[in-house]
């Protein structure tokens, strides 16, 4: 299958590419800056340079037509300001949704964050609220779409060697995961019908990634 990947050049999206790669799929991973193409290439990959906050639907579709799924794994990232977070981790969200309704990529699987059903109780004026706030309202964006969409909320990342050991469910505890067993999540959700429609919280836990995909 052919999957394309926003936020292609992340620690995650990178990761997936390589697992995607290795086991036949065709990664194409959209990239900001033209330096970061050959990261994607060395993970199996194919690059392709778009600012998802200066382009449009159109243009995005283009690059999204003949794929099976499309993933949005982008995010303005820790050192950026309140303003892109609403640029990226909302509006790139909405515009690669939208672009996937328009040439018909109709699996979509969207990477959110766990706590953003706690941002109201937050302090609204934090950096981390304004993230969160932005993830919840791209997630309520994309339930509103016609796609066969998947939410997955990770716990606390961490660049840890993956487990293979997870807990994946509508509802999980507070905890961390490595960005290896994100990816090899993710990998699994592509084709994983029961995963439709769903919003899943992931953190590390003791069952194995097949069965948890399996159990959904």
């Amino acid at each position: 299958m052919r999957v394309v990947i926003a936020g292609g050049h992340g620690q995650i999206a990178l990761r997936l590419t390589t697992l995607l790669s290795a086991a036949g799929h065709e990664v194409v991973g959209l990239v900001r800056n033209p330096a970061q193409k050959a990261d994607v290439t060395a993970a199996g990959g194919m690059a392709a340079v778009l600012d998802l906050e200066h382009t449009d639907a159109g243009t995005v579709a283009d690059l999204l037509a003949g794929a099976q799924v499309g993933i949005f794994a982008a995010g303005a990232g820790p050192g950026s300001g309140a303003a892109r977070k609403e640029t990226v981790d909302l509006g790139a969200a909405a515009l690669f949704a939208e672009a996937a309704e328009r040439v018909g990529v109709r699996r979509h699987l969207q990477v959110g964050s766990m706590g953003v059903d706690q941002v109201d109780d937050l302090d609204p004026d934090d950096i981390f609220t304004v993230y969160l706030r932005a993830k919840k309202a791209a997630e309520e964006d994309l339930r509103g779409r016609d796609l066969d969409w998947t939410i997955l909320r990770p716990g606390g990342l961490t660049n840890d060697s993956g487990t293979g050991l997870v807990r994946l469910a509508d509802k999980v505890e507070r905890g961390s995961i490595p960005r290896d067993d994100v990816a090899t999540v993710l990998a699994g959700l592509c084709d994983n019908r029961a995963s439709i429609g769903r919003t899943l919280e992931l953190v590390s836990g003791d069952t194995p990634v097949a069965e948890a995909l399996k159990n959904l």
